[in-house]
């Protein structure tokens, strides 16, 4: 059984749209905004299986396109639960973002996590995008694209056991991690998110949806950079850790790994 495209997209856009509504509610006593965080990543995860369910494609390409799906969400999912979640107090960012918007906060809470649930559609179409590849699987390009996969997920993966065993350890409390992959980058966690994003655009090279895939690095980049990651982390970050932070800031590049400047 398979369906048109963008009857896939809108079952997947409105499917999420109820599943991120169910987590508001469940939010408005959690009081935990961090709930859309895992919602989006939980909610990636089983639209990619219904594409590989209903979508045309080769059996083989979408069952791999949904393993890769399922381990890159599922891992980011559980380590946001069990980090910024479960027993934990809310992340000072929604905190923040708690204040400003006062009166307004359960209108506009909720519109954030449907913002949410129209991520996951628009993150969707990458691995929607791969999976209608009318080529037989698997290319060089397709596997070149699985190793970029793995490199991007790997290093995320590190980067975020390292900031957690530096967390855990309560004199580092206020202190700034710059234990390995943080030794390079301020967010190597953002970069490697990245680059896992492309393993989706190289996959489908000269595949006729290949500008689809492009939707993840491009779009997921300018989030990262410009608008819901560094700006926000940089501020708290400031906020809490002072001037030990603005020395950080002027040593170690921001996004892309690097050795840090002398000073």
């Amino acid at each position: 059984m398979s369906h048109d495209p963008l009857t896939l997209l809108f079952v997947a856009w409105a499917a999420m749209a109820v599943w991120m509504a169910v987590l508001w509610l469940v939010e408005r006593t959690q009081r935990n905004a961090s709930l859309a965080d895992v919602g989006w990543c939980a909610g990636l995860v089983v639209v990619v299986a219904g594409y590989a369910w209903l979508a045309t494609g080769e059996t083989e390409r979408k069952l791999l396109l949904a393993v890769m799906a399922s381990i890159y969400g599922l891992r980011l999912g559980g380590y946001i639960l069990f980090n910024r979640v479960i027993g934990k107090t809310e992340d000072r960012r929604y905190r923040r973002v708690r204040e400003v918007w006062r009166l307004d906060e359960p209108l506009q809470m909720f519109g954030f996590f449907q913002l949410q649930a129209a991520a996951v559609a628009l993150f969707s179409l990458p691995f929607l995008a791969v999976m209608q590849n009318p080529r037989p699987p698997f290319s060089l390009w397709e596997l070149a694209g699985v190793l970029v996969w793995v490199i991007g997920v790997a290093g995320e993966s590190l980067a975020d056991l390292q900031l957690t065993r530096f967390r855990a350890k309560p004199w580092n409390h206020d202190r700034v991690c710059r234990d390995g992959l943080w030794f390079f980058s301020r967010h190597p966690n953002y970069f490697f998110e990245w680059v896992h994003w492309w393993a989706y655009a190289v996959m489908a090279i000269g595949s006729p949806g290949w500008l689809l895939t492009w939707i993840g690095p491009l779009v997921m980049g300018i989030a990262l950079v410009k608008i819901t990651g560094i700006p926000w982390a940089e501020a708290q970050a400031l906020r809490t850790r002072g001037e030990d932070y603005r020395r950080y800031q002027d040593t170690t590049n921001a996004f892309i790994p690097w050795w840090p400047k002398i000073g």
